[in-house]
């Protein structure tokens, strides 16, 4: 019997997750297995949900279905500390679905490969489902100071205080275009838009290395000016291979080694931005 899995979101046409999963598959020998992608957007999930036979394995849900994919079965304690899931596993034999969220480990998976193993200190950009992910994964490298920049104090606290209190973080909230007046060892966006600049040269020259988790919008400034400074620095495509691997494990049992499934991602990429 066929395999199936899928990407949901919205938008989805740029997404790459089918070019990393079909290659693991390829891979890994796993012929019957397939991967597509559909524009979904949160009140359409529980149908499209129902709606699945039994041929299908799991859902990677990207925005703006994360923060919905949480009550649509059982959540992991990681994605329910975060009340944001991106995986979904299907309840067969009776089981209930599952609501995994491996942004977490994918991120800190990616700082692993660019030598980012510890810091205390982070620039955190955005206040969404991806900053609290990055919260615990800042949190799991020894991060207990951060600042985020946002557009709105109040929603960015209402986001982020709760689980930075349970993480043991401390946060201090400035205004969006911000440029905080102190060193750090990392900074990290979460936005899915292109910051300025000379913007980002100013926030890069306050780090140790930056990580911007999109990729959805072109050549991210933020990691040519970490570039252009010599620093350490990831992107969202690393960050896609670093979650994806764990979708990968969760869906199928296997692994995969990420230089591969990063090489196919980046000549994919490259590729659309040419045509």
């Amino acid at each position: 019997m066929t395999h199936r899995c899928a990407v949901l979101g919205s938008p989805i046409a740029h997404s790459l997750s089918p070019v990393l999963h079909r290659t693991a598959y390829e891979l890994l020998g796993l012929t019957d297995w397939t991967f597509d992608r559909f524009e979904m957007l949160p009140d359409d999930l529980p149908g499209f949900i129902a709606d699945c036979g039994p041929e299908w394995v799991g859902l990677a849900c990207t925005a703006p279905l994360k923060e919905r994919l949480v009550t649509l079965g059982e959540p992991s304690e990681r994605a329910r500390q975060l009340a944001s899931g991106n995986t979904y596993l299907f309840g067969r034999g009776g089981a209930r679905p599952q609501v995994h969220n491996t942004d977490v480990t994918g991120m800190v998976a990616a700082c692993g490969w660019r030598g980012i193993t510890s810091a205390t200190s982070a620039i955190l950009l955005g206040a969404g489902a991806t900053a609290r992910s990055s919260l615990l994964a800042l949190a799991m490298l020894g991060v207990r100071e951060i600042t985020v920049l946002a557009r709105d104090a109040g929603r960015a606290l209402g986001s982020l205080a709760g689980p930075a209190a349970r993480f043991g973080q401390t946060l201090e909230v400035l205004p969006w275009g911000t440029t905080p007046g102190r060193q750090v060892d990392l900074v990290v966006n979460t936005v899915p838009t292109d910051l300025e600049p000379s913007w980002a040269s100013g926030l890069v020259a306050l780090a140790r290395g930056a990580f911007d988790a999109v990729y959805s919008h072109g050549p991210s400034p933020l990691r040519s000016a970490a570039d252009a400074a010599g620093r350490p620095s990831l992107d969202g495509l690393d960050l896609l291979v670093g979650q994806g691997i764990e979708q990968l494990k969760l869906m199928t049992g296997r692994d995969c080694p990420p230089e591969p499934l990063v090489e196919a991602c980046r000549r994919e990429y490259a590729r659309r931005r040419t045509t």
